[in-house]
């Protein structure tokens, strides 16, 4: 027994306790982002179908084959209504079946990483049967930013800096009342948002946003983050930033669909990641840039479900955050 009270009241217990955490930390990180983006497999991808020949039908099973998946297609009466699915990002390409053989219009701006794999095994499947295949980009994605990592980066600075910047706060601004530190935190998310784009768009000129609202999504999302780093502050103390780290990075950044669609996740990945901030947030963005006249609600929803729920949670349990606690009186001059 004495034995083990020495070791557990050792200086040396908290650095051992950490060590191990960022030790498996470190090896969480690579592995979700390994088992998410090294060698990204296509499982259900939405597709638009018009027309209908024989050789269509041929081309539709050797792509399925080709691509080791399973097409989800969409019969549409025409090509107008299928490009309208395309612009509402219920579909993520266009196969239109004709006798002489087959178009393929792919969208980049939805999904890169699913644009490519469509029109890379459409060339192959072509070429083997012999079929004619025209491949369009209805939705190109802007030169300077040809892989469209430009929303991921976005999002993934502004979780990053959100949950950094009340890290800070914790340790530099204790003194803050609750409301204060909000409202503090708030500020920030808006003056990093603002960096953010201005760097993105105006210094860079990696893609063009439509400012206002793209900066709203950013600050939105770093306040979120922000807020759910205080609140896992106020449940667990300085344990805080494991639960933040697991949330948002291991696991709400390599879901988000940024740098490789939801299509080509694994199912449960893709499917969590629409639900949390990062994923949210690159949706977003994804459609305030290149669908404006197709937005959605639900990333919006999201983040504003995140963001309320780790709000009420510090303001209900603020007695147990340092901010929220009464500061002892300070000693007399003199005292000992």
């Amino acid at each position: 027994m004495g034995e083990n009270r020495r070791l557990t009241s050792s200086r040396f217990m908290p650095a051992v306790v950490i060590s191990l955490i960022v030790a498996v930390l470190a090896g969480l990180f690579v592995g979700a982002y390994s088992w998410a983006m090294a060698n990204p497999v296509p499982h259900r991808i939405p597709v638009a179908v018009t027309g209908g020949s024989v050789k269509g039908e041929r081309f539709v099973g050797a792509l399925e084959n080709t691509l080791r998946t399973s097409l989800a297609l969409h019969p549409y009466p025409d090509y107008a209504t299928a490009r309208a699915a395309v612009d509402a990002q219920r579909e993520f390409a266009i196969l239109q079946r004709r006798p002489a053989g087959v178009d393929v219009d792919v969208a980049s701006a939805a999904g890169a990483s699913v644009a490519r794999v469509l029109a890379q095994g459409a060339a192959a499947v072509g070429r083997t049967l012999g079929i004619p295949v025209q491949v369009r980009d209805v939705k190109p994605l802007p030169e300077t930013d040809p892989q469209g990592l430009a929303v991921f980066y976005i999002t993934l600075g502004a979780t990053i800096l959100g949950f950094v910047g009340a890290i800070q706060l914790g340790v530099h601004a204790l003194a803050l009342r609750p409301a204060e530190r909000i409202a503090v935190t708030a500020g920030y998310a808006m003056l990093g948002g603002l960096s953010i784009c201005a760097m993105t768009d105006w210094v860079l000129g990696v893609v063009r946003l439509p400012f206002p609202q793209s900066w709203g999504i950013c600050a939105f999302t770093m306040f979120t983050a922000g807020m759910i780093f205080t609140a896992f502050h106020t449940l667990l103390g300085r344990w805080a930033l494991v639960p933040t780290w697991v949330l948002l990075v291991l696991l709400g950044n390599p879901s988000s669909g940024g740098a490789v669609a939801w299509p080509l996740l694994p199912p449960a990945l893709g499917f969590v990641g629409r639900f949390l901030p990062p994923g949210a947030s690159v949706s977003a963005q994804r459609n305030a840039i290149y669908f404006p006249d197709h937005q959605h609600i639900e990333p919006y929803v999201v983040l504003a479900a995140w963001c309320l729920a780790a709000t009420s949670v510090f303001l209900g349990w603020r007695a147990r955050h340092p901010s929220g606690r009464e500061t002892a009186p300070a000693s007399a001059p003199g005292a000992g």
